[in-house]
């Protein structure tokens, strides 16, 4: 069954909507009851396993580079602008897989992006045990990123119906009659 280019876009939009107001929902309330001052106050929900807890997150994934906000603004925006581009060209977009996984990652990237903008640095919030802390958007992130990877490297592109016949052009048997003295 062939997608119309507009419904090849309804799910990663759809899905990238849902994850992006969750994310910016869940950190409008983790701000609002943990907030302002980060790593202040927490609420346990799961003994040292699972902790909310307000923090500010100036550098990339799991805290690493801080106080290098601006340039991971514009990285993140042109990282999501090549995928984007890369869905609409290059990757098999009729693919259940690659559209879940293109909604996740756009969803949570575009989270993150509006964090950088309006507060220059992403707000994170679930702690689980020795893992840094990441946010709803980081895991859409790494979900989505585990589907394409997933896809990519074990389903791919259907193989292809018959293989491809060597054409025969008698090259090969010309050099091997060939005198290696000449």
């Amino acid at each position: 069954m062939s997608l119309r280019p507009s419904q090849r876009w309804l799910l990663p939009l759809l899905l990238g909507l849902c994850i992006f107001l969750a994310d910016q929902l869940s950190k409008l309330w983790i701000f609002t009851t943990l907030g302002p001052i980060p790593n202040q106050r927490s609420i346990v929900l799961m003994g040292d396993w699972l902790t909310l807890i307000y923090s500010r997150n100036t550098g990339v994934a799991f805290g690493l580079f801080p106080d290098m906000s601006q340039f991971f603004t514009f990285t993140s925006i042109l990282i999501t602008l090549g995928l984007l581009y890369a869905y609409a060209y290059h990757l098999p977009n009729q693919s259940l897989s690659i559209q879940l996984g293109l909604g996740m990652i756009a969803g949570g990237a575009l989270g993150n992006i509006a964090d950088r903008i309006r507060l220059g640095y992403v707000v994170d919030f679930i702690s689980v045990g020795w893992w840094p802390v990441f946010n709803v958007a980081d895991s859409g992130i790494t979900l989505g990123v585990t589907i394409l990877a997933f896809y990519l490297i074990f389903i791919g592109d259907e193989p292809p119906v018959a293989r491809p016949v060597p054409r025969d052009d008698g090259l090969l048997r010309e050099l091997l009659s060939r005198d290696v003295s000449d």
